[in-house]
């Protein structure tokens, strides 16, 4: 895959890797090749210069998908629409009546929670955003969210258009950490999310904010009291 940022630019990238491929006689099929154009599908997603899509055939087999009715039906679904899962927020909480499914001793068909669950990530499907590329020179926004259930966060970045979404992300809470306190949850989401999404964090040129809906949170750092999660 060749990046240009003009068109004038992608003339000579595109001439030097011919060239490259061609001293080492290396070649491409013309008829499985794309040349200037403004996207391109790989690996699933639609590249382009706005950012990252999923690839529309793929989001057309979720929404024509019918409901589970074993094990292994649910199984393939969450399987699949998990490939996507950076695209949706709080898609573990958005599951969470379903994984109760992947239990071998589960009885189909879904319940109506589940069911409900599952039209309802269908239809996540058809409104997820586009994913910006990430730029360390962008103010950067950390947003985290703690359910009973699941911890979630988005990544986003503020440019002259506006704020837009670079990932989202989420995971079930373990047991250990169901029966933690409120502002314990909040704040493991927190560190969860800047533990996953470090590698972003560190390449940033300033510093970065987190957001969250927990108010009591701000005074952590000069609490003279804390609990055992908090102090490790």
């Amino acid at each position: 895959m060749v990046f240009s940022k003009s068109e004038e630019e992608h003339v000579t990238h595109v001439s030097t890797v011919l060239s490259r491929l061609r001293a080492n006689y290396l070649f491409s099929k013309a008829s499985k090749c794309l040349f200037h154009v403004s996207g391109v599908e790989y690996l699933g997603y639609v590249v382009s210069s706005e950012g990252l899509k999923m690839d529309q055939a793929k989001v057309q087999q979720i929404l024509n998908w019918p409901p589970p009715r074993n094990l292994k039906a649910l199984q393939s679904f969450l399987g699949f629409t998990k490939f996507y899962c950076h695209f949706i927020k709080n898609y573990s909480k958005k599951i969470s009546s379903l994984t109760s499914f992947l239990k071998k001793d589960s009885c189909f068909p879904l319940n109506e929670e589940a069911l409900s669950q599952f039209h309802q990530l269908k239809e996540a499907f058809t409104t997820a955003p586009v994913l910006s590329h990430f730029n360390p020179s962008l103010p950067t926004i950390v947003e985290t969210d703690a359910s009973n259930y699941a911890l979630g966060a988005v990544l986003s970045q503020v440019s002259d258009s506006g704020e837009h979404p670079i990932s989202f992300d989420s995971r079930k809470r373990i047991p250990a950490e169901l029966n933690y306190e409120l502002h314990d949850k909040e704040l493991l989401s927190i560190v969860w999310a800047l533990k996953h999404w470090w590698a972003f964090l560190l390449s940033l040129s300033s510093p970065f904010e987190v957001l969250t809906n927990h108010s009591s949170l701000q005074y952590f750092m000069s609490s003279k009291v804390l609990t055992h999660h908090q102090a490790c």
